[in-house]
C-alpha cells in the first residue's frame, strides 16, 4: 500500500493509505540496517500489514521533491532531514523578543530548501507600541528580503491569522519552524479553528510559552492546505547551505561578485567590493559578520565530511575549491 507519513512520535510513523486509513508503522530491518534512512513526516511510503503483526512494515521510502535538513546535533558529519514534501517554510518569531541572529539562520535553512519561505511575527499584541511593531517589520522585512513574505499575526485580530491561512492554500503543505514558545501551536490551533495542538500558559512578565509540541504532526487547515508543526528545534547546524546563504543575503552576494577575486574573504584583499560597501555604508558591519560566520560554518562541515570520507576509505568529493589568489575574468589585479 502507499500512503504519507502523517505523523512522527517514538519513532513510528503514522501512514496515512490513499484510502484513508490510519496505520502505525515501523521500518523493515532493510531499509534502517546501517542506519541509511527513515521516513520523517510528509515522506510517501510502499508498506506492508503482514497477518497477525499489530503495526505496518515501511519497505521503501519514494523520491522526495524536497527536504529540510540541518546537521545532526551530534559532533557527527551526517545530515539529518527533518521533514519532506512541502512547498512552504513558515519561519515563526515572537514580534516582542526578536532574535534576529537565529532569524537569519532559520531563513538559510528555509531558503536552502528550494520551498516558498515565509516569516510569521507572532505575539504581536504584546508589542510595546504600534511603533516598535512596525519598527520591527521592517527589520524582519529588510533581513529576510523580497522572496519571503512577512505576516504580523495576533490572536485578537481574525484578519491576520487569515492571511497566515492564504500562505497555505488548498492542496499545499506548510512546515512551521522555530524556537519553542514561540507560539505556533497556538498559531495552529487559530488556523484549525479548536484546540488541535497542546500549548503552556504563558508566563507573566515576558510572555514566553514552555514547550509543549513534542511530535511532528502534520494538520489539515479547514479552507486551506496542511501544516506541520514542528517540535521547537534548539540546533540548527547547517549542512549544505550555500544556497540558502546566497538566498538570505542576496546584497552581501551582489556586491561580492564585483570583488576582485572570485575567492575574496571580505576581509582586506584588495579590490574588495563588500568591504568597500560596508565603508560606503551600503551594507551593515553586522550583516557581513554574519554571512562570514554562516559561510565559514558551511566550509568546516564540508571539511568534516570529507575527513569522515577519508576515515571511512572512501573517496573524497570531486568539488573543487576556488584557486585562492586567483581574479576574476574581466578583472585587472
Amino acid at each position: 500500500m502507499k500512503g504519507q507519513v502523517v505523523k512522527l512520535d517514538r519513532g513510528y510513523p503514522l501512514v496515512r493509505t490513499e484510502d484513508g486509513r490510519l496505520v502505525r508503522c515501523e521500518h523493515a530491518t532493510a531499509l534502517v540496517k546501517g542506519e541509511q534512512m527513515r521516513a520523517v513526516i510528509g515522506d510517501w511510503v510502499e508498506a506492508v500489514v503482514p497477518d497477525e503483526h499489530d503495526k505496518g512494515i515501511i519497505e521503501a521510502i519514494l523520491p522526495r521533491t524536497r527536504e529540510f535538513v540541518r546537521k545532526d546535533p551530534t559532533e557527527r558529519a551526517l545530515p539529518q532531514v527533518l521533514a519532506a514534501n512541502f512547498d512552504r517554510v513558515l519561519v515563526a518569531q515572537p514580534l516582542s523578543d526578536m532574535n534576529f541572529k537565529r532569524l537569519e539562520r532559520e531563513l538559510v535553512l528555509a531558503f536552502e530548501t528550494g520551498a516558498e519561505v515565509g516569516v510569521v511575527l507572532t505575539k504581536a499584541d504584546l508589542a510595546e507600541s504600534d511603533e516598535a511593531l512596525c519598527a520591527v517589520r521592517e527589520q524582519v522585512r529588510d533581513l529576510a528580503g523580497p522572496a519571503a513574505q512577512t505576516v504580523v499575526v495576533s490572536a485578537e485580530d481574525p484578519a491576520s491569522v487569515e492571511a497566515v491561512r492564504e500562505l497555505v492554500p488548498p492542496g499545499t503543505t506548510a512546515v512551521f519552524i522555530g524556537k519553542s514558545g514561540v507560539g505556533k501551536s497556538s498559531l495552529v490551533n487559530l488556523l484549525v479553528g479548536n484546540e488541535v495542538q497542546e500549548t503552556a500558559a504563558v508566563r507573566e512578565g515576558d510572555g514566553k510559552g514552555r514547550h509543549t509540541t513534542v511530535s511532528r504532526e502534520m494538520i489539515s487547515i479547514p479552507g486551506g492546505g496542511c501544516v506541520v508543526d514542528m517540535p521547537g528545534v534548539r540546533g540548527l547546524g547547517l549542512w549544505d547551505a550555500d544556497a540558502g546563504i546566497g538566498a538570505a543575503f542576496p546584497d552581501v552576494e551582489e556586491f561580492a561578485e564585483q570583488c576582485r577575486f572570485r575567492d575574496c574573504r571580505h576581509e582586506n584583499e584588495p579590490g574588495c567590493a563588500v568591504r568597500a560597501a560596508v565603508e560606503s555604508g551600503d551594507l551593515s558591519e553586522k550583516r557581513l559578520a554574519s554571512y562570514r560566520a554562516l559561510r565559514h560554518e558551511t566550509v568546516e562541515v564540508k571539511e568534516r565530511r570529507e575527513e569522515a570520507r577519508r576515515m571511512r576509505g572512501e573517496k573524497a568529493s570531486t568539488t573543487r575549491g576556488q584557486g585562492v589568489g586567483k581574479p576574476r575574468k574581466g578583472k585587472k589585479r
